[in-house]
């Protein structure tokens, strides 16, 4: 009788771990990849507000946020830096990876500033000040770039436009140059060759298993919540439509994304001006503390040509 119990109450435990599980799968891991929305704090409200107050102030930088709708009707925020010459350079847009908002870039559009160049740091959608609950690793974001190059050029001594974007925001830039000329180079750092490839990777890094039926549903299911096609978050498809001239950057440590999705992406663009830069010590997050100042005047060195071309 109680060996009988016994196992009564194992197949009990065991069918709750198997709802859980299907649970588990089916809703919740596939928002964690794509819901990256998080309510603000008190302590964020008080930030936003700190930063309100130094974009406002009399600095040597001016500064101006931007409110422009996505292309599906959310409110997108977005912060621009003025060059410090009279006539610009031209403006990069710079694109924040996952972790990351539009004031991240303070201290860089500082340094863009002072070399002739306008920034527009953006939040993308779901992200600090931007409406919207889902990342969609660049479907609709490189849509929401259309959105706010159509908002630029309501302004002045904005040309040429490029943008500057890091692990998912270069995945996002790489797919805005695929479908918009507006956008005159790039400068892509890190990124995916496509989402269902690195998603794969990531679980199999995670589990140390090959689950791929496993992985592509919950892949699948992400789309499906995030209402996008996760086939169509592919940087390396759209570089075959990319143009312009463009730097392809990557750390030689990059445990996220190999380095063999940057060497992918490199050689199916379609630009016949283009570099690629290997920092041989650099991980994922830090490709400029290891690059420093020769990594820096390596790119500026790059921009400088292309906007006096373009401007000429």
């Amino acid at each position: 009788m109680q060996k009988k119990r016994k196992i009564k109450i194992v197949k009990s435990a065991l069918i709750a771990l198997t709802v859980l599980g299907l649970v588990t799968i089916h809703f919740i891991i596939p928002r964690l990849i794509i819901q990256k929305r998080i309510t603000l704090k008190v302590s964020n409200i008080e930030r936003y507000v700190a930063y309100d107050s130094i974009i406002n102030d009399s600095s040597q930088f001016k500064r101006k946020k931007l409110s422009f709708k996505s292309f599906d009707g959310l409110n997108l925020s977005a912060l621009f830096t003025h060059s410090s010459i009279d006539s610009a350079k031209g403006t990069i847009i710079l694109i924040p990876n996952s972790s990351s908002n539009k004031y991240n870039f303070m201290e860089f559009s500082e340094v863009l500033a002072k070399r002739g160049y306008n920034s527009v740091a953006v939040d993308l959608r779901g992200f600090g000040e931007s409406e919207g609950r889902f990342t969609t690793y660049g479907v609709k974001e490189k849509k929401d770039i259309q959105s706010l190059i159509d908002e630029l050029y309501k302004h002045k001594d904005i040309e040429p436009i490029g943008v500057w974007g890091s692990s998912i925001g270069g995945a996002v830039a790489m797919q805005a140059m695929g479908i918009e000329k507006r956008i005159k180079f790039g400068i892509i750092e890190c990124t995916m060759t496509d989402f269902r490839t690195s998603m794969n990777s990531y679980f199999t890094r995670l589990t140390k298993l090959k689950l791929k039926p496993l992985s592509n549903y919950i892949i699948d299911r992400s789309g499906s919540i995030g209402g996008f096609d996760t086939d169509d978050a592919s940087p390396v498809k759209y570089a075959e439509n990319i143009t312009q001239p463009i730097i392809i950057a990557h750390g030689g440590k990059d445990k996220v994304f190999k380095v063999k999705y940057a060497k992918e992406n490199f050689d199916k663009i379609e630009s016949i001006n283009k570099k690629f830069i290997l920092l041989e010590e650099a991980s994922h997050d830090d490709i400029w503390d290891v690059g420093g100042d020769k990594y820096l005047n390596n790119v500026m060195e790059f921009l400088n040509a292309h906007s006096i071309q373009l401007n000429n």
